[in-house]
């Protein structure tokens, strides 16, 4: 099947707490089993937050099926957002001594080499077993088109090979008709996927939604269109029911896009309490008819 559907995360505590998943599923093992058997695809979001564990992504690995697909959420710190010292592995944390956060084009060379040099470590076990899908490269809305937003998105690309990646922006600039071309071919240079974006498009510099392939795999992610995403928190900026009509479209639109990309990931980042698993069943049903 070329387009696959999937939630970003499945074991957050807003979900757990619902009851989507069954009474037996009690263990992050038996949740992601569970997960597995209902999706194709899953984004792990939790390496944006700190590099994980090599074990703890072995067991992603070991408790999913043959033909399994995880897209994998790039740490916060090659992306150029403020990172909290803290979050960095132990052994690397006196690189940084004096500071509480820190960001990657203030960081000492010596630190990303090695923080990239354990991404990649820690997600060899999902590439090894065939389940790895594509590094999700997320930027900042300060990221903008321009020589140092350029060197910003060249530089992570090329740190990231050979590993698929896709790169999320998250300033509308980047699409706009003067910058687009320049941009696209940035991306389809490195072998990257644009991530097309559903989102609300009240607010200044929010991302067009823009189909395009730049890579074999194209991604798409759904944000939810809350009326709350210039001024609320988090959970209200994301938080947003598909309605029947807007999944039709975005079923149209990733049949639209396969027919542009060898695949396609169809990415739920709507929330909360189930929003996105049901919003992804959605989208599975209308494809498969």
């Amino acid at each position: 099947m070329p387009i696959l559907v999937g939630t970003a995360g499945w074991a957050d505590s807003d979900l757990i707490a619902s009851g989507w998943y069954p009474p037996q599923a009690r263990t992050p093992a038996g949740r992601l089993r569970h997960y597995a058997g209902l999706f194709p695809l899953a984004e792990a979001d939790s390496p944006y937050y700190a590099i994980p564990n090599t074990a703890v992504v072995r067991g992603w690995a070991e408790h999913t099926p043959e033909g399994f697909v995880m897209d994998v959420k790039a740490y916060s710190l090659f992306t150029g957002h403020r990172t909290p010292v803290a979050s960095l592995p132990p052994e690397l944390r006196e690189l940084a001594a004096g500071h509480a956060w820190i960001r990657g084009d203030g960081a000492p060379k010596e630190l990303l080499d090695e923080t990239w040099i354990r991404f990649h470590q820690a997600v060899e076990p999902l590439r090894a077993a065939g389940r790895l899908g594509l590094v999700v490269l997320q930027f900042p809305a300060s990221c903008r088109p321009g020589p140092r937003g350029e060197r910003m998105v060249t530089e992570a690309l090329s740190r990231c090979a050979p590993l698929a990646a896709a790169v999320e922006f998250r300033h509308g600039s980047w699409l706009d008709p003067r910058d687009r071309d320049r941009a696209l071919g940035l991306l389809r240079e490195h072998g990257a996927a644009l991530v097309c974006v559903d989102m609300p498009q009240e607010h200044p510099g929010a991302m067009p939604l823009l189909l395009a392939a730049t890579a074999d795999t194209a991604l798409v992610r759904l944000h939810g269109r809350s009326a709350q995403w210039s001024g609320g928190d988090k959970r209200e900026r994301y938080r947003h029911e598909y309605t029947a009509a807007e999944l039709d479209d975005w079923a149209r639109r990733a049949r639209e896009l396969s027919r542009l990309a060898g695949s396609v990931h169809v990415v739920c980042n709507n929330c909360c309490g189930g929003a996105a698993q049901r919003a992804a069943a959605g989208l599975l049903d209308r494809l498969s008819g």
